[in-house]
């Protein structure tokens, strides 16, 4: 009986573990934390009212940061899967996946801030610090807000870019990527107005959507993305 190849089976192997068992993961636990601080005070409150807010909810802030602190590693390890994926098997040369790389780790980095903060903000409140509770809930929101969602869409750029040139996703997908990645992009200027803080559920909601989608749909291998786009199995990949 025939058997395979190193060069086959290590194709095989090459593969990589499916994206949406670390992007479900994430999704899940990203939005119990949003959740249990749905009620939290705006950025403008006063900083007594925040401090009351923290007292009267100190095991939501501790379970909130807990849980996001948790989403911030199945997003790290869907990162680097898919950046995996994208140059190793799907062979994507260019630029693009690099910065989907950048934008993952960053998008998880700052969850993980987010988490490690609020859960601070559950630890505090005993002092009765008013000053300490508004600094801690103005790092809480920058990290959890722009600091989140503006790296995450360069994850998704990162991802629709390619997909969209070579053909990995179906171009509505695609396409849909990179709108919410500028959306996203533009929660920087977020910081600076009020008006802007549309572009966070955008960015956090339709961007878990997207990756959702993304990671049923990207190709696991080579001749299924050449089979996608109508190329012969001969042709690059890469641009």
């Amino acid at each position: 009986m025939a058997t395979a190849t190193p060069t086959a089976r290590s194709a095989r192997t090459q593969v990589g573990p499916p994206l949406i068992a670390p992007v479900l993961a994430y999704g899940v636990l990203m939005v119990i934390s949003v959740i249990l601080l749905a009620g939290g005070p705006h950025p403008s409150a006063s900083a007594s009212a925040v401090l009351a807010y923290d007292q009267g909810h100190q095991t939501a802030l501790e379970v909130a940061g807990c849980l996001g602190f948790a989403a911030s590693l199945p997003l790290a390890i869907w990162t680097a899967t898919v950046y995996r994926r994208l140059r190793t098997t799907l062979g994507v040369v260019a630029p693009g996946a690099v910065i989907g790389l950048v934008g993952g780790l960053l998008a998880a980095a700052s969850l993980a801030l987010t988490g490690l903060i609020t859960w601070t903000s559950s630890q505090v409140h005993t002092l009765a610090d008013p000053a300490l509770a508004r600094a801690l809930a103005d790092l809480s929101f920058a990290t959890g807000s722009a600091g989140f969602v503006a790296p995450l869409g360069l994850l998704v750029a990162g991802i629709a870019v390619p997909s969209l040139i070579l053909g990995f996703l179906p171009r509505p997908l695609a396409w849909a990527g990179l709108i919410i990645a500028a959306i996203s992009l533009l929660s920087t200027f977020a910081l600076l107005t009020s008006d802007l803080d549309f572009t966070f559920p955008v960015g956090r909601f339709l961007g878990l959507l997207w990756l959702i989608m993304a990671s049923v749909l990207l190709p696991a291998r080579r001749r299924t993305a050449h089979r996608q786009t109508g190329r012969a199995e001969s042709e690059p990949v890469a641009p």
